[in-house]
């Protein structure tokens, strides 16, 4: 949700750069895309595809998904001078370092998945379990880098409700930065101010 919300807002925002500088708005000329593809596919298929999380084992998907960090590291490294991918860089670095550290798995507390589920059925969910796509339920003591977990909320109000951690937040920090600079056009002699 705080990655989307970063494309939409900075979207708006290089959009609205453009108009005002009377351009079309240029995208972020990035190399190797591809790899993010790649990097959110094991992500999508075991949320999407319908009985896939539970043909795939821990250890697999653990693996799997501290692939796609490692993946999104490099595509952040090879297009590292656009502006805002240090910040993204970072953030994919993050979650890679909590992630591999707790079994591949991003860990989140119990009291924070509280807010998530219906104490019911949280209490049917063992402490070292998989908890959602991605996650997977520990408590603060027992979690490497407890301060990089999915520990933050969107407010109480918020109709949609998702944890996400401290690198999530730099990747959508470096996600808005890089769309909200709109790009010079290349074909367009700039424009100097007398």
């Amino acid at each position: 949700m705080v990655l989307l919300a970063a494309v939409a807002l900075g979207l708006a925002v290089g959009l609205g750069l453009a108009r005002l500088r009377g351009q079309p708005y240029q995208p972020p000329d990035l190399r190797h895309l591809w790899l993010v593809f790649i990097a959110f596919l094991p992500q999508f298929a075991i949320l999407y595809v319908p009985g896939l999380r539970q043909q795939i084992s821990d250890d697999w998907a653990g693996v799997l998904l501290t692939t796609s960090q490692f993946l999104l590291i490099g595509f952040a490294w090879l297009n590292r001078k656009s502006p805002g991918m240090a910040v993204l860089l970072a953030g994919a670095a993050l979650n890679f370092l909590v992630m591999t550290a707790n079994s591949g798995f991003m860990p989140i507390s119990p009291q924070t998945a509280s807010r998530l589920v219906p104490q019911e059925i949280l209490q049917e969910i063992p402490t070292g379990s998989r908890f959602g796509v991605k996650d997977i339920l520990l408590e603060p003591e027992n979690t490497h880098f407890e301060v990089l977990a999915d520990r933050f909320l969107p407010p109480a109000w918020s109709s949609y409700q998702a944890a996400f951690s401290l690198g999530d937040v730099f990747l959508a920090v470096g996600v808005f930065w890089l769309l909200a600079q709109p790009q010079q056009n290349k074909t367009e002699p700039k424009r100097i101010l007398t």
